[in-house]
């Protein structure tokens, strides 16, 4: 899965998953530590253990599934099932690609409040804060940065909503401060399923140089729901899925949160 992480996003990212109720604990802490042993450079260590994350409501539809290699690139990971050896190979859709330059700054703003509210006092200020602004779209993240960081600060501080933070809720963790954008989804927040075809069809591309070697390669297709710009309602003309042709031998789209699983092939 191609995706250009800071290591910071990175880290956060595996913070606030492991926070996620429906997380299978036991077996990624396996994967875990099977990547942390491996040769991989350390922001590699990273990506493949935010990836891994990203197909733990997989697991749910899959238990039998054990991971063999979880280090090599094309596919993305390599497991066991009934038997057969399975290439996986693991992307994202972006449902919102104007949203995805607003997430990127806010992650920013939100790194510097935490490292801020950490310098300042540590154990106080420890937990996990999500939170709802006024007017995001209209916001200017990059003219208005450092005033949107005191904003934050102030918030967490004061533990209640104050300028432009419409709301803030609170969650404990035992190490740091983390800040994320608590949200509600509209009614009619449409997944389109051209977008969906659109990454099947490359992939479709890059089919013939995956591991020969695997007796099946399936293509997971993942909404993050964690992420502004990933998130959904439902997937618009989903009977067009049906209609795709490609090699892969099983292609579904997971949504990471709740775990709803669409077999497309």
């Amino acid at each position: 899965m191609k995706k250009v992480f800071s290591e910071e996003d990175l880290i956060k990212n595996l913070s606030l998953y492991y926070l996620n109720r429906h997380l299978k604990k036991k077996p990624m802490e396996k994967y875990h530590r099977e990547i942390d042993d491996s040769a991989l450079h350390e922001r590699d260590k990273y990506r493949k253990k935010s990836e891994i994350l990203l197909l733990n409501s997989f697991l749910h539809h899959f238990p039998e599934v054990q991971f063999e290699n979880l280090i090599c690139e094309s596919p993305d990971f390599i497991a066991k099932l009934n038997d057969k050896k399975i290439g996986i190979e693991l992307t994202e859709v972006i449902n919102h690609l104007e949203t995805k330059k607003v997430e990127s700054q806010l992650n920013k703003i939100f790194r510097q409040a935490e490292i801020l509210l950490e310098k300042e006092d540590t154990p106080k200020y420890r937990g996990v804060y999500f939170l709802e602004f006024r007017n995001l779209a209209k916001l200017d993240l990059l003219e208005k940065q450092a005033e949107i960081v005191q904003n934050i600060r102030n918030c967490i501080r004061k533990g209640k909503a104050v300028g432009c933070v419409k709301k803030i809720r609170k969650s404990n963790h035992r190490r740091n401060v983390f800040i994320t954008h608590d949200f509600n989804l509209g009614l009619f927040d449409g997944l389109c399923s051209d977008k969906i075809i659109e990454i099947i069809e490359k992939k479709n591309q890059k089919h013939a140089y995956y591991d020969r070697s695997v007796d099946e390669c399936w293509l997971v297709i993942v909404s993050d729901m964690n992420s502004l710009a990933s998130r959904y309602t439902f997937i618009q003309n989903k009977e067009n899925l049906q209609k795709i042709q490609s090699p892969f031998d099983k292609i579904f789209h997971l949504e990471n949160l709740c775990g709803n699983l669409t077999n497309i092939k």
